[in-house]
């Protein structure tokens, strides 16, 4: 049974998130941590009807109420990963990530689905094809883990897989105009780095041209949404993810419509924006009470959006992202141009011009050629540093370039887009500054914070080695690879287990810093190691 797309009246109407339905209830059960994950809860379905639930919690509620029961007594936990089938303990780390799609697939979700109600209190957004979940506490499909993730799904054969999660992401920019960070309720005031397109081409290079035509209309329908405000927007402003420069020039950034701590981690964001009013109250002084207030409340908000948009990054979190390296509470993601998310969209906007020829709409395809010229000379001008020989974000408030060397200066040569000569330089700055015993780190900063040094990424490893490869600089190319390889069965080998990230310095500790413990699964992990060992059998 499949489920229908929504009805236009439908379309683009987003369900309540778990902070709207459940109001003091929620406050209460995230802000005691009730449960040690601020996640479990928002994953949480109702037992019984939404309504009664908050009548009796207001009935009940006191100093008296053990909430932890009440909890217990009124909802479904969500369930626990299958830790036993995730060590498995197979001698060969491919064969492990094979037998592990079963257990990490999740099969078409027949009900409920959102039409326009709060869906019962349950925060999923069903899907009407099988996917494919990272693993851990991430129990829902991720955007731009599945591209990693269908790399290894190609390495295993698993096509029909693979056409399954385009289609599901299809559904969703159908119905809600962008693929959220996940099809969970809370997610969809966001979305993340863009890579449906790159999945299309991955699906038409292995079933031909027609999938082209047939994805084109979400193709579009995405890039409108990530380009959202371009034709409004004045010079020297910026208006959700789309920035407009002094000189006309048009790029983009990350950006998240709500500026409300995140519900699945209402905690860890109210603490760090109330540390970050506090910085501004000891900075300032105003003349009322009232005042003050609204200037806190206000810098609270902002600091709550630049959260969701480092998040909205994938990146969440790192000092790439803040104004003092070791202060979250610094966070300024949306004054960022990031060199990696446009990098991105220039390869959306070849990929649409290619879907546009193919389908005949010759006009179209010279518009997207057209656009992806001027994106690639604005990245040129803004993010390119000669004199360090590497790509950098933009800083389009103070109209600079952080000097912090980070994994995301190799997305240019990920998507062709840089010069030769570019190349080169890069490849000589990877080598000097990023690469390390196990892989590439993710910066040159070690901060605490996950998407920093020690840690590895398999997503971006795979952009690295690909894009040293795509300008035959295979020489170090195959050296990451090989290092990346060698470090995830080091650690399988150990535990048993693939995992979200690897501490890529000290090959004999485990990777760590985030909002959670590391999680072990693992999507795209899995996908990248076997894609390594499909490119380059390593013995």
């Amino acid at each position: 049974m499949l489920i229908p797309l929504l009805s236009t009246a439908q379309q683009q109407k987003y369900p309540p998130t778990p902070d709207k339905i459940y109001g003091q209830l929620f406050i209460d059960v995230q802000l005691h941590q009730v449960l040690p994950d601020g996640k479990t809860f928002v994953d949480c379905t109702p037992k019984r009807k939404v309504a009664d639930i908050m009548y009796d919690y207001g009935m009940m509620k006191g100093p008296n109420l053990n909430l932890k029961k009440f909890v217990a007594d009124n909802f479904n936990l969500p369930p626990a990963p299958p830790q036993l089938n995730y060590i498995q303990q197979e001698k060969d780390a491919a064969m492990h990530i094979k037998n592990l799609w079963g257990v990490l697939r999740r099969d078409a979700d027949l009900s409920p689905r959102w039409e326009g109600k709060a869906a019962n209190g349950i925060s999923l957004l069903a899907l009407p094809y099988p996917y494919i979940v990272p693993g851990g506490r991430f129990r829902e499909v991720y955007y731009w883990d599945s591209y990693f993730t269908m790399l290894g799904l190609k390495a295993s054969g698993e096509v029909n897989m693979i056409e399954n999660m385009v289609n599901n992401f299809d559904y969703l920019i159908y119905n809600f105009g962008h693929v959220p960070n996940g099809n969970r309720t809370y997610y969809l005031s966001r979305s993340q780095p863009p890579f449906f397109c790159m999945m299309v081409e991955l699906l038409a290079g292995i079933k031909g041209n027609s999938i082209y035509k047939k994805y084109l209309p979400s193709m579009l329908k995405e890039y409108a949404y990530w380009m959202e405000g371009a034709a409004e927007v004045k010079k020297g402003e910026a208006i959700k993810r789309v920035v407009k420069l002094q000189d006309g020039t048009v790029l983009n950034r990350y950006w998240d419509d709500s500026s409300t701590p995140r519900q699945e981690s209402y905690k860890e964001d109210t603490e760090t924006a109330e540390a970050a009013a506090l910085e501004l109250a000891m900075r300032i002084k105003v003349a009322s009470p009232e005042k003050l207030k609204e200037i806190l409340d206000k810098k609270r908000a902002d600091t709550y959006r630049e959260i969701r948009a480092g998040a909205c990054s994938g990146w969440d979190f790192s000092s790439r992202w803040f104004s003092d390296p070791n202060k979250m509470a610094t966070i300024q993601t949306t004054s960022m141009v990031p060199v990696d998310l446009n990098s991105l969209l220039y390869s959306m906007e070849t990929s649409i011009a290619k879907a546009c020829k193919l389908n005949g709409k010759t006009k179209l395809a010279i518009q997207y050629n057209q656009k992806a010229a001027k994106r690639k000379a604005a990245v040129s001008k803004y993010c390119w540093n000669k004199d360090s020989g590497f790509f950098f974000d933009y800083n389009f408030a103070t109209t600079q370039q952080p000097d912090m060397i980070t994994a995301a200066g190799v997305f240019p040569l990920f998507v062709k887009m840089a010069s030769p000569q570019q190349a080169m330089a890069v490849a000589n700055t990877v080598q000097a500054s990023l690469l390390k015993e196990g892989g590439i780190v993710t910066t040159t900063n070690n901060t605490g914070q996950q998407w920093d040094a020690p840690n590895g990424w398999a997503p971006l490893q795979w952009a690295t080695i690909s894009g040293l490869k795509n300008y035959n600089n295979n020489k170090l190319a195959n050296s990451i690879a090989q290092r990346w390889l060698a470090l995830n069965d080091k650690v399988y080998a150990a535990t048993g287990k693939m995992m979200e990230k690897y501490n890529v310095e000290d090959l004999s500790q485990l990777a760590g810093g985030g909002e959670y413990p590391s999680q072990d699964g693992f999507g795209w992990t899995n996908g990248v190691y076997l894609a390594l060992k499909s490119m380059m059998p390593i013995h």
